[in-house]
């Protein structure tokens, strides 16, 4: 009787470890892919920019990760997860000690999400951000803004989980893209339209090199998105995991599909009878943004709706900033910010609190605990977007009075690859253009041209109404 006992409490250890195992497994799987988003982020924001800073932007995206690890390691994680906290911030487990057992998984699932809302602001700033200023932004992002963010809604201590009826963002339209997307806004104000973007006050885009590189940038992110908003139930053995799960899945195919359409078509009717391919990849990733929040809580169909909202929340914010002059070259503030903050109100709005991860939504029961739910978000909503305001005032100001944010004319018109790393990414294109001037051409390239005072006048003009951060 003993060994049977023995035997079944043996089998019953077994168990509870493989569940455990396996949970793990899923978080660093589900992370990997986030990981690779990394990866997308990289061929679109590379394909967006001319060949003359393709090292550059390689690099930035390339570190995102790297600083990533460094900040979340040494004191992100205890800002946001520390075992000792209060309210508003951990205070435990910095450089991931002083604990006699942390899940790793959990923390490389975490330290992922904190990568990507450094990387939102690289686009925002491409072409003429200084690498000190990129160093600097990434850190405090991934170390600092977010994690103390993170805190506020995803730990079990944090004001926003706590009080009221619990703020509600399974997978990060607030944490995450408002917060990363708003300081992706100030950061392109604060240094101002690149050079030529805007003539005489008038529109002037300045293409990419590689339509191809966005277009599978914008392939690998559709994949990437999945895990970032599955993985976000971050376990794979409980009852009704794996529902949520394939239910995330779902909802997030359907949100980009519907918004991509809505954007294409709104940006046919806009532009010249053109159907853009740029546009179409933009708007896919606005709607897999906005239905961040709710992806484990709304019906397919309401996965569609948000995302057929989200295509034009999108197209309505790039046109802003067009309007007033600011110069984002990625759109990430339309994308993040913009169909982030929809993408918050969303989810309570069509919330299904018969869903195992669930609420009362406003379309489903209109009850007083849905409308409190939604005063609730919409409080989360503008504490994220006033956080990472407030601070990315204060970094991007500062990093600006000290002279460290953009680079200077001569380096911006020659390219950061050649003049800042040394290792263009197309050194034969350079090799070409280097030749194709006679000494006698190369004199007179020394005067500016009239075309040349004029791209210069314009952006001076440009850089006298952009707003200003400080």
């Amino acid at each position: 009787m003993s060994t049977t006992v023995e035997d079944f409490n043996i089998l019953t250890d077994r168990v509870d470890a493989f569940a455990v195992n396996v949970n793990q497994l899923f978080l660093l799987l589900m992370g990997l892919f986030v990981l690779m988003m990394q990866l997308g982020f990289a061929f679109l924001e590379a394909g967006s920019v001319r060949t003359k800073n393709t090292t550059n932007i390689l690099l930035k995206n390339f570190g995102d990760p790297v600083l990533a690890t460094l900040s979340y390691w040494a004191f992100g994680y205890a800002f946001a997860y520390g075992s000792s906290s209060n309210a508003f911030i951990g205070h435990a487990e910095f450089f991931l000690s002083g604990n006699d057992y942390i899940d790793y998984s959990f923390w490389f699932f975490q330290m992922v999400f904190a990568a990507t809302a450094a990387t939102i602001v690289s686009g925002a700033v491409a072409e003429r951000c200084t690498f000190p200023a990129y160093v600097t932004y990434s850190i405090v992002l991934t170390g600092i803004i977010y994690p103390i963010g993170s805190h506020w809604a995803w730990s079990s201590t944090g004001w926003l989980a706590t009080n009221g009826p619990g703020f509600k963002d399974f997978a990060g339209s607030s944490v995450v893209h408002v917060v990363g997307g708003t300081s992706a806004l100030v950061a392109a104000i604060a240094l101002g339209p690149r050079i030529g973007r805007f003539i005489d006050g008038k529109d002037t885009p300045i293409p990419g090199h590689s339509v191809a590189f966005t277009a599978l940038g914008g392939m690998i992110l559709w994949a990437g998105f999945f895990a970032f908003n599955g993985g976000s139930q971050l376990s794979i053995t409980e009852p009704g995991d794996g529902d949520a799960v394939a239910l995330a899945f779902a909802n997030t195919a359907l949100s980009g599909a519907a918004s991509s359409i809505v954007a294409l078509v709104i940006k046919f009717f806009m532009d010249g009878h053109y159907f853009s391919l740029l546009t179409a990849i933009n708007g896919l990733l606005a709607g897999m943004v906005a239905i961040c929040a709710g992806c484990n809580a709304v019906e397919p169909y309401g996965a569609f709706i948000i995302g057929l909202v989200a295509g034009a929340v999108y197209m309505g914010c790039s046109w802003l900033l067009v309007k007033f002059r600011i110069d984002d070259p990625l759109d990430a503030s339309p994308v993040h910010l913009g169909c982030g903050a929809w993408g918050t109100l969303a989810a309570v709005i069509f919330a299904n609190g018969s869903r195992p991860g669930g609420y009362d939504g406003i379309f489903y029961s209109g009850s007083s605990d849905a409308w409190e739910q939604l005063g609730w978000n919409l409080l989360g909503l503008v504490v994220y977007f006033f956080w990472s305001l407030i601070c990315s005032i204060i970094m991007y100001g500062s990093l600006k009075l000290a002279g460290l944010l953009r680079v200077t004319e001569a380096q911006e018109r020659a390219g950061m690859d050649e003049k800042k790393h040394g290792e263009p990414a197309y050194p034969e294109l350079l090799e070409m253009s280097k030749m194709s001037f006679k000494p006698n051409e190369q004199t007179i390239q020394e005067t500016p041209s009239p075309s040349e005072k004029h791209i210069a006048t314009g952006n001076q003009a440009d850089a006298n109404t952009a707003i200003d951060v400080n």
